[in-house]
């Protein structure tokens, strides 16, 4: 599961946008960091890099994964609907 809302945080509370992006850090391995919209993808990058450079979370390679929306129908049944076997 992933988060519904961007991971940066504004004026005291969380963006309330979608997230756009899957932040990942590859080092050794791909280790998830957060989430984030279009709009703060610049800003979290540079926090992140910010992080790197203090040691707070491992030194690699930022990768931004695109996702994609996905829509479903609900599907309901009604009691007309269920045929007794």
């Amino acid at each position: 599961m992933l988060p519904d809302r961007c991971s940066i945080k504004q004026g005291g509370g969380q963006c309330v946008n979608p997230p756009d992006y899957i932040i990942s850090v590859l080092s050794d391995g791909e280790y998830m960091v957060g989430v984030t919209c279009s709009r703060h993808k610049d800003e979290i990058r540079g926090l992140l890099e910010a992080l790197q450079a203090k040691g707070e979370i491992p030194r690699g390679k930022l990768r931004f994964s695109r996702l994609k929306s996905v829509g479903t129908d609900c599907i309901r049944a009604d009691a007309e609907d269920l045929i007794q076997l």
